[in-house]
């Protein structure tokens, strides 16, 4: 519908000036608006004050056009704010995925010296205990030896001057006393029965004095071949220890709140009344301990549907710990019996299920180890707990995965975290020299110190026997 002409000029300046006009003129101005002319003339009189209107309008524009004007300068500029943002926030990603990259390779690189390094330290325990087992030995032989000849000085002075009186050749007896027949044929019945003794007497005691001789050799080269390997082990051991350090302090920059965490740790362990609690409280009260409980539940996650993917009859991998870079466990811990290494070379005290002195069945294995030895993983798992605990003295709580728990107490010295994920054969604590006397080590009085493993599922303890490997539980027991 098209507006009239009172419509469409109100509100307008030229209304006014158009009413006025048709007021003025009455009937005449009325007959000038009829027709095309009067039409013209009404225009020619309104041009100037719409054109006034139109400059006014141009000049002065509305308030809601300057706020959205504003408004959406401020948008571009955010905008602009924005993609800024998200450039330099690509740029930090890439960097912090080299980063991450970087830190993974060295990892890597730093676990398999550390791996390597543990590998050197214990065969070189290995040699040592060989040869320390070589001159008991052989010592125990030649105090043999010595004490065979102790016992026998007083027969061997009577040979001996008796052989000093007679010399080489005898005299005839019968020429330089012939009155005396009796005695002389008595003398020499004797010296027939006594010389043949005497002749063995000294031939074993050549003998004896030849194998003492040999032996203090052999003990001799046995103690500069210990001494060697004494020196290896030591500097072997720093090797160990100089790259525990750099790995946890890689670890340890990361990790902002360790110092309190550890805090928390240890006052859960006062707390707590079993190992089994501890564990609990642990994964639900330390954020390091969750998040590996978590990151191990995770992991069997994979695992079960990788194995449910996974073609009918294939078969696990015959080395599954070989690769240093992983972050999960190689293979899961039911399936890993038989191929556990031992935590530390020495000495097997008490199996499971052997007889403690209150008569109750061990739950666990005690294992006498050398002073200052290198305690490492027996297996993959995350740190669960680490630090002192009533009377296991330092204890250590790996979780291996599916409900099993590994646990190793009576060390000197824990150099992992709660929450990291450690390997097998990486090294996690040092013995001591068995002066921090442990409830292990009291129970059977021993003096040096002792390891005590034991293993879990859900909360119960179970036999290790099948999981180590023969040689090396061969070895362990001597």
């Amino acid at each position: 519908m098209i507006p009239n002409a009172s419509e469409r000029n109100r509100g307008s300046l030229g209304w006014p000036l158009a009413q006025g006009f048709v007021a003025a003129g009455g009937n005449q101005n009325r007959q000038l608006f009829k027709g095309t002319a009067g039409s013209a003339a009404l225009v020619l009189l309104l041009a100037p004050a719409l054109s006034l209107r139109a400059a006014n309008q141009s000049e002065q524009p509305s308030p809601g056009l300057e706020e959205k004007g504003a408004e959406l300068s401020s948008k571009r500029l955010e905008l602009r704010g924005m993609e800024n943002t998200l450039e330099l926030s690509e740029e930090q990603r890439r960097k912090i995925q080299a980063e991450i990259a970087t830190i993974r390779a060295d990892r890597a690189k730093l676990v398999a010296a550390l791996l390597d390094a543990t590998k050197t330290v214990s065969e070189t325990e290995s040699q040592i205990s060989e040869t320390e087992a070589r001159l008991d030995t052989l010592t125990s032989s030649a105090n043999a030896i010595k004490r065979s000849l102790e016992a026998r000085r007083a027969v061997i002075a009577e040979i001996l001057a008796a052989l000093q009186r007679m010399g080489r050749r005898p005299p005839p007896a019968l020429l330089a006393s012939p009155e005396d027949m009796l005695s002389a044929f008595r003398a020499s019945m004797l010296l027939g029965s006594v010389l043949p003794d005497m002749r063995g007497e000294m031939e074993a005691l050549a003998a004896d004095l030849s194998d003492l001789v040999r032996l203090r050799q052999s003990v001799a080269a046995e103690r500069e071949s210990l001494a060697a390997s004494v020196a290896k082990l030591n500097a072997d051991r720093e090797r160990v220890a100089a790259l525990v350090d750099a790995r946890q302090a890689a670890l340890s920059a990361a990790e902002q709140a360790l110092d309190a965490e550890r805090e928390r740790a240890s006052a859960l362990a006062k707390q707590a009344a079993s190992l089994k609690e501890l564990i609990a409280r642990m994964e639900t009260e330390i954020a390091a301990a969750k998040r590996a409980a978590e990151a191990a539940r995770k992991a069997d996650e994979s695992r079960k549907q990788a194995a449910e993917a996974a073609p009918p009859g294939t078969k696990a991998a015959v080395s599954p710990f070989k690769d240093p870079a992983r972050l999960a466990p190689a293979l899961s811990f039911a399936d890993a019996k038989g191929l556990l290494p031992l935590p530390v070379n020495g000495t097997l005290l008490r199996g499971f299920g052997n007889q403690d002195r209150f008569g109750a069945a061990e739950k666990g294995i005690l294992i006498a180890a050398r002073s200052g030895a290198i305690v490492s993983s027996p297996c993959d798992g995350w740190v669960s707990f680490a630090g002192p605990y009533r009377s296991y003295g330092q204890l250590l709580i790996i979780n291996a995965g599916q409900g099993y728990y590994i646990i190793l107490a009576g060390m000197d010295k824990i150099n992992v975290n709660v929450g990291q994920f450690i390997l097998a054969g990486e090294p996690v604590a040092v013995m001591g020299d068995g002066a921090v006397r442990t409830a292990a080590a009291i129970a059977i009085g021993a003096a040096e110190p002792i390891l005590y493993v034991e293993f879990r599922k859900d909360g119960a303890a179970i036999d290790p026997g099948p999981w180590w490997a023969k040689p090396a539980l061969e070895k362990v027991r001597g």
